[in-house]
């Protein structure tokens, strides 16, 4: 017969069609009773449920009819295949050979030959059921044949026999009652034991086990062609063969011991080609064969590596240069799509793991630097990173960084690329940490973090470039903690990195990220060798600031002529800026000094038009210069020193605002009142008497109302926010002491009813704060 359908779906549809057919019969039949009983009763008869419209339907039925059936057919058969049980196991021994034999026999028999007269009539899930019994009578005679006539031999290799037969007689009774369902898939289930127990009969180790799961998984896979349902199991026992396989392969003690396990795993690998050959959507099972060969030629070369080196790095690469030649299958056209998949894939798993397994040894070597910061140039002879990954794990990073790239050619994808070139940097990088002396080691290592800068500069591909930068800044970091170890290696290496990110920043041609994060990564080493040269002599600590003020003085006066990397450029500048800031604070007037410089510079920034915006923070940075040296210099009124800026600013900004009127009230008022009001605070929170706290509250509730009343932005919130803090730091103390008068458990209690109503009042304080920020909004 000729049907696009495949057949899973065709049986599939007709088993569908027959359910409907079933349904459609027993409606017609009790169409049909209910005629004929209004034909023998004079009288109208009451009508069958679901016909006519006299009779009103009742409730909807939880379940159809056919599926009823089948749970009342399946409830049967259960019920009639734990009375054969009860019935083998309790009452057997009261009755003689003949009757056993007779009740055996008879019973099986009908059990057996029921399904035919039920499927001419269309009674098929009856058929099912009853079918279901009779294969389970068919085991308890096997069970009873063994117990009764055979008690003597051995039980293993008479299941594995038993399975065997059942298995025949189950598939010839499926082929002869091709309308059943289940005698085929039990006869496949049954074949699965048959060679295994036959081996575990012989005591046979797990390489006969293997063979014979193994010889199962290949009948199995034959069978797959014509029935779908048996490639399930040859999957699972061929997974199991294969691990037994594997077990016993890495337990070898020789190359000897070894050929064994490989011949099985061959064989395995076999069928896995072959199935994937067969099947196009099979990969999977390529996958595993390309992965049980690699591991069966690499468990041949392991006993010898392991006896001479006895080094477990070695043994990984072996694998590895097995595993390359699957990557090749990608080229193969001769090979179907799903061989070629499933091969190419296991050599990508394979490199990967021993990669990543050669990979973990470079994160000892790296972090092996850091012993240099428990002591700074120690000037110690030994280098700084006591690890390495050994020959081996260099060859192994080595020689995946080549797979990866080969890869990315061929496909033309750039993920294998960036994993070459990660794995490149890594073993180049540690590859000189193999006993050479140290400077030879931080020659080799820069050289190396060079090599990737350039590559990350010129490189074409945008992943590849990007992990390459990321491989340079990480080496240049590793090799700068490293130079710690000695003066002029911190000088030499330090000089030679900033010089070498300061090139990269210039190169025109490179993408403008890696030379936003070249320029970041040479003011961070201008800063670094300002802050050592510092360090080499003899002033303390605060004044090495005054050189790294240096960094930023520059940037702000390089300005347009930094072109692209400007911005990144001028960020950096300003944290080295605030490290100058940080290394100050430990003396008043040095602080105020810095302070007063850096606002220095973010005024000559200022200058030019697009950078405005800083002269605000060069205004903040004379402000607090001016608030450190007035308490350095122990002054208790700090309003002596603010009015008289804080009076001439105001009636600028006054005229400013009314020269013109969409001027900005911060811009107009906001730094003369932050000129006073912030210092004044900070006296007001220190200070122990009343009245200053008053006064400024009084001053600050006044700019409030002002602010309100001129609808102006930044009185109202500068006075709001003074008069907040004020406020909070007079009513703690009285706070504490209610706090601690109450029970403990009030402010819980007090916490979690304003959770519940804010919780319960949440939209409503939601329109009520964007209220207010339209309202700030609307403020100058």
């Amino acid at each position: 017969m000729n049907n696009p359908l495949p057949p899973a779906e065709e049986l599939a549809l007709i088993e569908r069609e027959l359910v409907q057919l079933d349904a459609r019969r027993l409606h017609l039949l009790t169409r049909r009773d209910w005629l004929r009983h209004i034909l023998q009763q004079p009288g109208p008869a009451p009508a069958p449920a679901g016909w006519g419209s006299a009779v009103p339907a009742g409730p909807p039925k939880e379940t159809s009819a056919p599926s009823a059936q089948n749970v009342l057919l399946a409830l049967g058969a259960v019920l009639l295949a734990v009375a054969a049980l009860a019935f083998t196991l309790v009452s057997w021994g009261s009755m003689g050979i003949a009757g056993r034999s007779a009740v055996l026999v008879a019973v099986t028999a009908a059990a057996l030959a029921a399904p035919v007269p039920l499927l001419r009539r269309g009674l098929r899930s009856t058929a099912e059921s009853v079918a279901a019994v009779g294969l389970l009578l068919t085991v308890l005679d096997a069970y009873a044949l063994y117990a009764v006539g055979m008690p003597d031999a051995d039980g293993t290799g008479y299941a594995a026999g038993a399975a065997a037969v059942l298995a025949a007689v189950w598939a010839g009774y499926g082929s002869a009652l091709r309308k059943l369902r289940l005698p085929l898939p039990a006869a496949v289930l049954a074949a699965q034991f048959p060679l295994p127990l036959a081996a575990l009969a012989a005591q046979g180790g797990p390489l006969e086990l293997g063979w014979a799961l193994l010889a199962t998984a290949v009948l199995d896979a034959a069978l797959a062609l014509r029935v779908r349902a048996a490639a399930a199991p040859a999957a699972v026992l061929a997974a199991v063969a294969l691990l037994l396989g594997v077990a016993e392969s890495w337990s070898a003690g020789s190359v000897t011991q070894a050929l064994a396990p490989a011949a099985l795993l061959l064989a395995g690998a076999a069928l896995g080609t072959a199935a994937a050959w067969r099947e196009p959507r099979a990969w999977v099972a390529a996958l595993v064969a390309g992965l049980a060969a690699v591991l069966a030629l690499g468990g041949l070369v392991r006993p010898a590596l392991t006896d001479s080196v006895r080094d477990g790095a070695w043994v990984a690469l072996a694998h590895l240069l097995v595993a390359l030649p699957l990557l090749a299958a990608v080229r193969v056209s001769a090979l179907p799509a799903a061989v070629r998949r499933g091969l190419a894939r296991a050599g990508v798993a394979v490199t990967a793991l021993v990669a990543l397994s050669a990979g973990a040894a470079v994160v000892p070597t790296l972090l092996g630097r850091l012993r240099v910061l428990e002591e700074v140039w120690a000037a110690s002879a030994a280098p700084a990173t006591p690890y390495a990954p050994g020959a081996a794990g260099v060859l192994i990073l080595l020689t995946a960084a080549g797979a990866g790239w080969w890869l990315s050619r061929v496909l033309a994808r750039p993920e294998p690329g960036v994993v070459a070139v990660v794995l490149a940097w890594a073993g180049l990088f540690t590859a000189p940490v193999l006993g050479f002396p140290a400077a030879a080691v931080f020659a080799a290592q820069l050289a190396v973090t060079g090599a990737a800068g350039v590559f990350a500069l010129r490189s074409p591909a945008r992943g590849a470039g990007i992990a390459a930068a990321v491989c340079a800044l990480t080496g240049a970091a590793n090799v700068s903690v490293g130079a710690l170890d000695g003066r002029v290696a911190t000088f030499a290496v330090w000089g030679l990195l900033g010089a070498a990110c300061a090139a990269g920043a210039a190169y025109g041609r490179a993408p403008l990220r890696v030379r936003s994060a070249a320029a970041v990564c040479a003011v961070g080493y201008a800063t670094a060798l300002l802050v050592a040269a510092a360090a080499v002599t003899d002033l303390a600590v605060v004044w090495w600031s005054l050189p790294v003020l240096a960094v930023p003085a520059l940037a702000a006066a390089s300005g347009p002529r930094l072109g692209g990397v400007r911005m990144p450029v001028e960020i950096a500048a300003a944290v080295a800026g605030a490290l100058a800031v940080a290394l100050s604070a430990g003396r008043a007037g040095t602080l105020a000094l810095v302070l007063a410089l850096a606002g220095v510079v973010c005024a000559g920034a200022a200058v030019r038009p697009e950078r405005r915006a800083v002269g605000w923070a060069a205004g903040a940075l004379f402000a607090a210069a001016t608030w450190v040296r007035l308490a350095d210099a122990g002054v208790t009124m700090p309003e002596a020193y603010t009015l008289p800026v804080t009076v001439p600013a105001l009636v600028v900004g006054f005229i400013r605002r009314r020269r013109d009127p969409q001027a900005s009230s911060w811009t107009a008022y906001g730094p003369g009142l932050a000129a006073t009001l912030l210092p004044s605070l900070l006296v007001a929170l220190e200070d122990r008497n009343w009245v200053r706290p008053l006064l400024l509250g009084l001053a600050a509730l006044a700019l409030t109302l002002i602010g309100a009343q001129r609808r102006l932005q930044a009185p109202l919130l500068l006075g709001g926010a003074v008069l907040a803090v004020v406020a909070v730091h007079e009513l703690a103390p009285y706070v504490v002491q209610v706090a601690g008068a109450l029970p403990r458990w009030v402010p819980p209690a007090l916490a979690g009813l304003l959770l519940l109503a804010v919780g319960a009042t949440y939209e409503k304080r939601l329109r009520d704060a964007r209220r207010l920020r339209d309202a700030l909004g609307r403020l100058r």
